[in-house]
């Protein structure tokens, strides 16, 4: 699918972007891999740690920026729309950033794929857009209805958009991992909101090969979903910072006890593909003949607290590197 062509990375000197950035020079035959961020500094941080390998180029600009979009994403065969604001904390004190980067970022990504005839647009999402109590998560849940409603807004041009959805990233900049391994360093009392809480818990590589098989898979308008692990956020301080001690401080606003990734309206519209999940389109344009999967339980509810699949103290202490 690769061999000999373009890809563009939005948001690309992220955790994702450049654990992306390797699997595809170590495993693919692109031609060119164009990384496309705001930040210089990460630019050049990425292109020493990368030895200025030649198939990378850099991209100085911003997913908010149109005509900027349309010139990157010239002669480009393919895009992983990474590029979000996605601390909660900091959606919520500046809304108006966050909607022009995650809602009117997502437009221009689709406008500029259309524009130059990109053959297939992945877009990362989160579980925090589905039921969202924050001002990120329902950016994320309009960014994702813009991605899935992108394909009949592509009518018959060729282009096609998908989605995949995941949980907390272990080894991400927004993960937790580094923040209690800081505690820990320091010897400070570990602060914990609720010790009800759970979470979903994936991989940066785990990640990546979901967004290789949404390449794969998605004919266009599909939400990808993967069956993933919870942790218990008292399990995660176990595991990191054993012997300091701990404090509730209660639930910070825009925060869930759990998080949910397939709702049982959504499940009407899913199936179950062994290893993912996928969330079909529930539109005329959506051909039923590309429905696979086994349909799941009628009231079936994806969610944090009620997984079947659950990290042991151990297992984090391993994914924490400990």
């Amino acid at each position: 699918m690769f061999e000999g062509k373009s890809l563009l990375i939005t948001g690309g000197t992220g955790s994702f972007g450049r654990h992306f950035a390797r699997h595809l020079l170590d495993r693919t035959q692109l031609r060119r891999i164009i990384i496309y961020s705001r930040d210089e500094l990460k630019q050049h941080d990425m292109r020493v740690e990368f030895h200025d390998d030649p198939r990378l180029r850099f991209f100085i600009g911003d997913v908010r920026d149109l005509p900027r979009l349309q010139r990157a994403f010239s002669d480009v065969n393919f895009v992983v729309h990474a590029a979000a604001l996605k601390q909660v904390p900091a959606a919520e004190y500046n809304p108006f950033e966050c909607i022009k980067t995650n809602v009117h970022g997502a437009y221009n990504v689709i406008e500029a794929a259309l524009n130059a005839g990109v053959q297939k647009v992945v877009a990362l999402s989160t579980d925090k857009a589905v039921n969202p109590i924050n001002l990120y998560g329902a950016t994320k849940l309009c960014s994702d209805k813009l991605f899935v409603s992108g394909n009949a807004y592509a009518g018959g041009s060729g282009t096609c958009f998908v989605v995949v959805r995941y949980g907390n990233v272990n080894g991400s900049r927004g993960s937790v991992v580094p923040v209690f391994k800081r505690l820990r360093e320091a010897g400070e009392t570990v602060t914990i909101t609720d010790e009800r809480m759970t979470r979903f818990w994936i991989t940066l590589d785990e990640a990546v090969q979901l967004v290789m098989h949404a390449f794969s898979v998605g004919n266009g308008g599909e939400v990808l979903v993967p069956k993933i692990p919870s942790m218990r956020v008292t399990d995660l301080a176990e595991a990191i910072c054993p012997d300091q001690p701990r404090v509730l401080t209660g639930i910070r606003p825009g925060e869930k006890l759990h998080e949910c990734m397939i709702t049982e309206d959504d499940a009407r519209q899913t199936r179950d593909h062994g290893n993912y999940y996928i969330i079909y389109p529930d539109f005329p344009w959506y051909d039923p003949k590309d429905l696979a999967g086994d349909p799941v339980p009628d009231g079936f509810r994806y969610s944090s607290e009620i997984n079947d699949m659950w990290l042991s103290v151990d297992e984090l202490k391993g994914l924490a590197g400990l």
